[in-house]
């Protein structure tokens, strides 16, 4: 499995395995009384060039996207925010765990906050199957997008996942820079202790 860039010390990771317990933890299950958005929204092919935004405050995620192939395909848009308003994140998906839809280019972009971490999925995991991610050359994370890599991305996709900070204080992020030493267990116990500190709640696989 790859493992995606942590964008605010440009390193990757050393364990996958630790990245989907984080990405586990941040993207946990939003309910009735947190703070979120959540919209249906149509991804269609054609090969032209469409775009789908949502907003939560000041901050938006807007998804831009080419797509050949196949009829319409219903997809979802979740942005989620912390209980003290530093982060956020952002979620496009479909549903049903796979597109067969083939796309020639995508892009996320979150404005008003700056991705800390993100990662792209071929397939996502419903009905007990796994999440299958992008290779890391088939896609490129900034500060403000999630893209495709021209001529490296191979065409499938099927969920974005982006976690956002708001706050110029980095430091509540930065805490989880340690992670990459340490065991296996520690790292879990690090990511339990700041996940518990910071409260965030997000979206659900």
């Amino acid at each position: 499995m790859v493992a995606p860039r942590l964008f605010g010390n440009r390193r990757l990771w050393d364990s996958s395995a630790s990245f989907f317990f984080l990405l586990q933890l941040l993207l946990s299950a939003v309910e009735a009384k947190q703070e979120s958005v959540t919209a249906d929204f149509d991804v269609r092919p054609g090969g032209m060039v469409h775009s789908y935004s949502q907003n939560l405050g000041d901050v938006a995620c807007n998804f831009t996207y080419a797509a050949q192939g196949g009829t319409n395909e219903q997809w979802e848009m979740i942005i989620g925010v912390s209980d003290d308003k530093t982060l956020f994140s952002c979620s496009i998906w479909r549903p049903q765990g796979k597109s067969y839809l083939f796309f020639t280019q995508f892009k996320a972009e979150m404005k008003g906050a700056k991705i800390k971490y993100a990662m792209a999925y071929s397939a996502a995991g419903v009905g007990g199957q796994e999440d299958v991610p992008l290779k890391e050359e088939e896609f490129l994370v900034t500060e403000q997008t999630v893209s495709h890599r021209e001529g490296k991305f191979h065409s499938q996709l099927a969920k974005l996942m982006i976690v956002a900070e708001k706050s110029h204080d980095e430091l509540s992020f930065h805490a989880l820079l340690p992670w990459h030493r340490g065991s296996s267990g520690l790292r879990e116990k690090r990511a339990r202790d700041v996940i518990t500190a910071s409260r965030i709640r997000c979206c659900k696989n």
